[in-house]
């Protein structure tokens, strides 16, 4: 199997999507509201697009998998990484986190602090906590859009990973 990790294109905003919910389906019996939310919205897709923040990783001309991000602060913030089912376990998300890597010095994100396939996973990538207290301003703000879209950030964490 080859991986091809480039630039996501405008026409393909409707694929990401579908990921997206793909993906989403995971956490069906563990956080039903978060299986059954919407998908990021197209215009905020081809926003990312258009700021060169949107990645995908295409193997044998499908699109598998994507990853989201935008600068915040001195790094590069994931906002949002998934994985078609068909295409789990072979280390194209982190392929995709290693790509974003090779942009920044640094990269964070927010996760949750339990899911396997959250937090655990990317401390094995070696991803490291960053203490509630010692936030910046701009993941504070993070944290507080989470708030809005009705996240429980007692169960979130953030990480950092020098790259």
């Amino acid at each position: 199997m080859t991986v091809a990790i480039r630039p996501a294109l405008a026409s393909e905003i409707e694929a990401v999507r579908e990921i997206e919910r793909a993906s989403a389906q995971r956490f069906i019996g563990l956080m039903d509201a978060l299986a059954a939310d919407k998908p990021s919205t197209a215009s905020v897709l081809a926003d990312r697009i258009a700021a060169g923040g949107l990645l995908v990783a295409e193997t044998d001309g499908e699109l598998a998998a994507f990853v989201m991000f935008r600068p915040v602060g001195d790094s590069l913030y994931i906002e949002q990484i998934d994985v078609l089912p068909a295409f789990e376990r072979r280390r194209i998300g982190a392929a995709l986190i290693d790509a974003v890597g090779a942009r920044t010095a640094r990269l964070t994100l927010s996760t949750f602090r339990d899911v396997p396939w959250n937090a655990p996973y990317y401390r094995r990538l070696g991803f490291l906590d960053i203490d509630d207290k010692k936030l910046a301003p701009d993941l504070l703000e993070i944290r507080r859009e989470h708030l809005a879209r009705g996240l429980d950030e007692s169960l979130r964490v953030f990480m950092q990973r020098p790259v």
